[in-house]
C-alpha cells in the first residue's frame, strides 16, 4: 500500500483539530486568571473527547468552548488536567455537532524517530489553521524550564523539533504522514525556531481509562529524577557491574535515573537523597521515565523495594506511594479578592515543603494592600496556625470587617524566614466563599463562609508630637496628617489601588481633614489617617471637590484622647515672587520636613487629558515655589506656620514639570465655607484658557474691554477663554468654544478666583466677545454635592457604574449609558472585548441610559446565555459585541452606598 501524501493527511485529520478559547477566571496554583486561544484535537470523536496542554485545561477553574474547522462552536468540559505532566483532557457533547464529522486521531508516540519529517497542525499565532513543518531532532531533550514558581513538567523526557511556533499552538498535534499524533506541542523558542514537544505514553493510559469510565489513578514518590549520562554515573558511585548490566538491558540509554528532589515530608523523604542512582524496582531495572511511571500510577498506596546507588554502597529501601491525584488542589477560597489553594505538589517542589499549605495564589485587594505577595504560604493568621485550608478558614470566620490583625507568611525566595504583616480584613467590598471543584462538570460550587462577626469596637489612643527645631515644623506637627485610601475597585478612570498623601487638620472639633485628590481619588474605597505616625484612626470621605484637587475626610476625634490634635490657621495673602515660603508636610516614609524656599509664581494651571477619563483639575492657579523638595507633600506655610497654599500632588494628573503645585488658601476656605453650609459647589461647567491680550485683540476684543481687563491687575495677563464645555452642561446651550468672557455679573473678570467666587449661584450673568460682538448672558449653573461614584456594578466580569463627570468634561461624552470602568481577565467581558473607556447604550436593541435600566434588561438571563451590547467609544464610534453570560463564576453583584455604610448584594 503506498505512502499517503502529506496533503492527504491533512485534508483527512485537519477537521479534529480545534480552536480552543479559554477563560480561567480565577488564578490557581500556578497560574493567573486569563483570557487565551490555544489548539486541541480529537483522540475519540464518538465520546467527544479533546487532548490539549495541561496549562490550556488549566489546573483550577476554567470555562472553554471548542471552534471546530467549520466554524461550528461548542462547549468544553474539563474531565482531566494530569498534575505533571503538560497534558489534558476536554469533554463535549457530539450530539452538538451538525455539520461536521471529525475523525479520531490516534495515538503513536512509538512511531518517532529522530530525522523524522512531521507537521504541528493547529493555531498558531491566532491563526485558525496553521501547518508548519519540522524535523525531530531529538527524542530524549530534558522539559522545559520555564522559571522557579512556575508550571514545570518534571520526570518525562521531551522531543525536540526544529520548527518555530508561537502563541495559539500550544495543545497542537504533532502528526506523522500517516496522520498520527506522535506528540504534543507544548512550547518553543522562537529565537533558536525550536519547539519542544511531549511525548504521550501516559496521554494513552489516561484516555484508555476515559473512554472505560474508570477513575484515572497516579502515583508518587513526591520525587523528581533526572537522566545522567554514564560518566557522572560512575562519578556518583555506580560500579562496573550495574553499568554493564544497565547498557546490556537498555542499549539504546546512554544513561540512568537519578534523584534529583525529595519533597519535604513526602513517601521518600529520609529514604531518597539528591545523587541516589535508580537501580531497580521490584527487581526489575528500571532506566527512564516511562517504565517508572507505569510502575507508580500502578501502585498507589503499595510498597515498592527500590535499589539504589548511593556513593560506594548499593541499598535497598521500602516506600510506599503516593496518591498523586490526593495532593492535587482541587479547591479555593476567596477572602477580600484573594484566592488562595492548597500548595500543589508543583509548588511543594519550589518551596521544598508538604504539600497542602496556605498558597497564595492572588492577593486581591485584602492581602494586597497588607504587603502579601502573590506565591507566598500562609503560616498564621491572628496567632493562629494555619497550616491547611480548613484552619485558615476557621481563624478568618471569627474575625469582623476591618479588624487589623497579624499574618505570618513565608515566600518562595525566601522558604525559611517568615514574614509578619498586618492584615485589614474585608467583609464588605467582595464575598468570602469556600470554592470546590464539582467532578465531571467543569463547575466549582461555592459555599459563602459564616457572616463575620460585629465589628471590634476601636479603642481611643493618644499620641505624643515631636519635637522639632524649626518653628513652623513645630506649629504644624499637630495639624500633619498621614493618609492612606485603598480603592477595592478601578473606578472613575484611577490606574491604581493604592493612594497615600498627607492632609492637615481644619476642624479639631470636626475631625475634618483636607487632603488632596491624589490620595482620596474617590469616595469608594477604606481610608486610614495616621497620627504623629503612630496611631491610625479609620476615616470617610465626605467631599469631593468636583473641581479641584481638592478632598476632605473625616474621623472620630474621641479616638485621639488627649492629643493635642489642633487646626491650621490659614493666611489668605499670596506670597508674592520672591517671597519667603517654607514646604512643610511629610514623605512617604511619614517623617515631616521643613524646607525654606521662595514663592516663584502663581500661574494658571494647565493639565493634559486623561485617556482613562481620571479627574483633572480646572479653572485654577496654582503656586509654585523655587527648589522644592520632590517627594513632600503638605502646605506651604509663611514665618508664623499659617498655611498659604495645600502643596498638592499633580503627579497621577499629568502634571510637567514639577508633581506638586500650591491651592491658595483662598480656595481651601471657600471650599470649606460652602461644605459648611451644606451648599455644595456651583459651577458653569466650562473650563477656561487665559489667552494672551494681544490674540484677544486680533479677535475683535474691543479697545474699551481691552483697557477694563487690563487696569484688574499690576502685571498683564489676559482674556479667559471657553476652551470645552462639560457635555450635557446647562452652558451648552449658550456658550460656544473661542467665546471671550469680559465680565460676570457686570464685574470685568480675568482670574478664575473671581470667575468661580462669582458662579456659586443658581445663574450668572455673562459678558462674552463672539464674533467680535459683545453678548449679553444669563447662563444656569449646576449644582455638584461632591460625593463621586457611590454605586458600582459588577457584571460578566466587568466594574459598571453611571458615565462620570471626567468623561463629560475632558471629552465631551454625553453622561448617558452606562460606563465600563474595568473588566477581569477571564471573563465573558475580557473575552469579548468589554473594554474600559467604553459606554454600553444598548442591550438586545433596547436603549439604556442608566445603571436601573441596563439591570432591568439584564435581568433573569441563562447562564451561558447569548447578549448582543451597543458600546459608543470615547469619539462616539459605535460597536455591537456579543457575549455569552457566565453565570457560575460572574454573577451580578451591586454595591451602594446607603445610610453610611457600604453595602454589597447580589442581584
Amino acid at each position: 500500500m503506498a505512502e499517503p501524501s502529506w496533503s492527504e493527511t491533512l485534508d483527512r485529520i485537519a477537521p479534529a483539530v480545534v480552536q480552543i478559547r479559554v477563560d480561567a477566571p480565577r488564578p490557581f496554583d500556578t497560574e493567573w486568571e486569563n483570557t487565551t486561544e490555544a489548539t486541541g484535537f480529537v483522540v475519540d470523536a464518538e465520546k467527544g473527547l479533546i487532548l490539549t496542554n495541561r496549562h490550556v485545561v488549566y489546573p483550577g477553574p476554567v470555562v472553554a468552548e471548542a471552534v471546530f474547522q467549520n466554524a461550528e462552536e461548542v462547549d468544553l468540559t474539563p474531565v482531566y488536567r494530569d498534575p505533571v505532566h503538560d497534558f489534558g483532557f476536554f469533554r463535549y457533547d457530539p450530539e452538538d455537532l451538525r455539520h461536521i464529522d471529525p475523525v479520531s486521531i490516534p495515538l503513536a508516540p512509538e512511531a518517532a524517530a529522530v530525522g523524522q519529517d512531521i507537521r504541528v497542525v493547529g493555531n498558531d499565532a491566532g491563526e485558525r489553521l496553521s501547518i508548519l513543518a519540522g524535523t525531530l531532532a531529538r527524542l530524549d531533550r530534558d522539559a522545559p524550564n520555564y522559571g522557579r514558581g512556575r508550571y514545570n513538567d518534571f520526570n518525562t523526557f521531551y522531543f525536540q523539533a526544529a520548527s518555530g511556533t508561537s502563541g495559539g499552538s500550544s495543545g497542537s498535534p504533532v502528526i506523522d504522514i500517516q496522520g498520527r499524533a506522535l506528540a504534543l506541542n507544548a512550547a518553543g523558542r522562537m529565537d533558536a525556531s525550536s519547539s519542544y514537544f511531549l511525548p504521550l505514553q501516559r496521554a494513552i493510559r489516561v484516555l484508555d481509562r476515559l473512554r472505560n469510565g474508570e477513575d484515572v489513578t497516579r502515583g508518587t514518590l513526591q520525587t523528581t529524577f533526572v537522566r545522567q549520562s554514564y560518566d557522572e554515573l560512575r562519578r556518583l558511585g555506580l560500579d562496573e557491574v550495574e553499568e554493564t548490566a544497565a547498557r546490556l538491558n537498555f542499549p539504546d540509554y546512554n544513561g540512568m535515573l537519578v534523584v534529583d528532589r525529595v519533597v519535604d515530608g513526602g513517601p521518600a523523604n529520609d529514604l531518597l537523597q539528591p545523587g541516589d542512582i535508580l537501580l531497580r524496582i521490584n527487581g526489575e531495572m528500571v532506566a527512564s521515565f516511562v517504565p517508572l511511571a507505569e510502575i507508580l500510577d500502578d501502585s498507589v498506596g503499595k510498597s515498592l523495594q527500590l535499589d539504589i546507588r548511593r556513593g560506594d554502597e548499593t541499598r535497598q529501601v521500602d516506600v510506599t506511594v503516593g496518591d498523586l491525584m490526593a495532593i492535587t488542589p482541587d479547591r479555593y477560597l476567596e477572602v477580600g479578592g484573594a484566592v488562595l489553594n492548597p500548595l500543589s505538589y508543583q509548588q511543594a517542589r519550589h518551596f521544598n515543603r508538604p504539600p497542602g499549605a496556605v498558597y497564595v495564589a492572588s492577593t486581591g485587594f485584602m492581602m494586597g494592600r497588607s504587603g502579601v505577595p502573590r506565591g507566598a504560604i500562609i503560616r498564621s493568621l491572628d496567632g493562629e496556625t494555619t497550616e491547611t485550608l480548613d484552619e485558615f478558614r476557621q481563624v478568618f470566620e471569627g474575625l469582623s470587617d476591618g479588624a487589623r490583625v497579624p499574618v505570618r507568611y513565608t515566600r518562595i525566595d525566601e522558604p525559611y524566614r517568615e514574614v509578619l504583616a498586618t492584615l485589614t480584613v474585608d467583609r464588605t467590598w467582595f464575598p468570602a466563599r469556600d470554592c470546590r471543584m464539582e467532578s465531571g462538570t467543569g463547575r466549582w460550587p461555592c459555599e459563602e463562609l459564616a457572616a463575620a462577626p460585629a465589628r471590634n469596637e476601636i479603642k481611643p489612643g493618644s499620641v505624643r508630637f515631636g519635637d522639632y527645631g524649626d518653628a513652623r515644623a513645630q506649629r504644624l506637627s499637630r495639624s500633619m496628617v498621614w493618609v492612606e485610601f485603598d480603592m477595592p475597585f478601578r473606578v472613575e478612570g484611577m490606574d491604581g489601588v493604592g493612594f497615600t498623601g498627607t492632609g492637615i487638620v481644619v476642624d479639631a472639633a470636626q475631625g475634618l481633614v483636607l487632603t488632596d485628590r491624589a490620595a482620596v481619588p474617590s469616595r469608594m474605597g477604606d481610608l486610614r489617617l495616621t497620627f504623629a505616625s503612630s496611631l491610625e484612626v479609620p476615616g470617610e470621605v465626605v467631599f469631593l471637590h468636583p473641581l479641584n484637587n481638592l478632598a476632605l475626610v473625616q474621623y472620630d476625634p474621641a479616638l485621639l484622647v488627649g492629643s493635642e490634635v489642633r487646626p491650621v490657621t490659614f493666611n489668605p495673602r499670596l506670597p508674592g515672587s520672591g517671597d519667603d515660603v517654607w514646604v512643610v508636610g511629610k514623605r512617604p516614609d511619614q517623617s515631616l520636613v521643613s524646607r525654606r524656599t521662595e514663592a516663584s509664581g502663581l500661574d494658571p494651571l494647565r493639565l493634559s487629558l486623561s485617556s482613562s477619563f481620571r479627574f483633572r483639575d480646572v479653572n485654577l492657579e496654582t503656586l509654585s515655589v523655587v527648589n522644592a523638595p520632590s517627594d513632600v507633600g503638605g502646605v506651604l506655610a509663611d514665618r508664623h506656620g499659617r498655611v498659604q497654599a495645600l502643596w498638592s500632588n499633580y503627579g497621577k494628573q499629568g502634571a510637567r514639570g514639577d508633581a506638586f503645585k500650591g491651592i491658595p488658601a483662598e480656595v481651601i476656605q471657600d471650599m470649606l465655607a460652602r461644605y459648611r453650609n451644606g451648599e455644595g459647589i456651583h459651577s458653569l461647567e466650562v473650563e477656561f484658557l487665559l489667552m494672551p491680550m494681544s490674540s484677544a485683540r486680533k479677535l475683535g476684543l474691543p479697545e474699551a474691554w481691552a483697557s477694563r481687563l487690563a487696569d484688574l491687575d499690576d502685571r498683564p495677563r489676559g482674556v479667559l477663554s471657553v476652551e470645552r464645555i462639560v457635555a450635557g452642561a446647562p452652558a451648552e446651550d449658550y456658550l460656544e468654544s473661542g467665546d471671550l468672557l469680559l465680565a460676570v455679573n457686570g464685574t470685568p473678570v480675568n482670574d478664575f478666583r473671581r470667575l468661580n467666587q462669582a458662579s456659586q449661584a443658581e445663574s450668572v450673568d455673562l459678558s462674552i466677545l463672539r464674533n467680535g460682538e459683545v453678548k449679553a448672558l444669563n447662563v444656569p449653573t449646576q449644582r455638584m454635592d461632591g460625593r463621586g461614584v457611590e454605586r458600582v456594578i459588577h457584571w460578566a466580569g466587568a466594574v459598571l457604574h453611571e458615565p462620570h463627570r471626567a468623561m463629560a468634561a475632558q471629552r465631551g461624552i454625553p453622561r448617558r449609558g452606562v460606563f465600563v470602568s474595568n473588566f477581569s481577565y477571564g471573563s465573558p467581558a475580557s473575552r469579548y472585548g468589554l473594554n474600559p473607556g467604553r459606554r454600553i447604550i444598548e442591550v438586545d436593541g433596547q436603549s439604556v441610559s442608566d445603571l436601573d435600566e441596563f439591570l432591568e434588561q439584564v435581568a433573569g438571563r441563562e447562564h451561558r446565555s447569548p447578549i448582543r451590547l451597543r458600546l459608543e467609544d470615547w469619539d462616539g464610534t459605535t460597536d455591537v459585541v456579543t457575549l455569552k453570560l457566565d453565570k457560575h463564576f460572574w454573577p451580578t453583584e451591586e454595591i451602594q452606598r446607603e445610610d453610611g455604610e457600604w453595602v454589597r448584594r447580589e442581584r
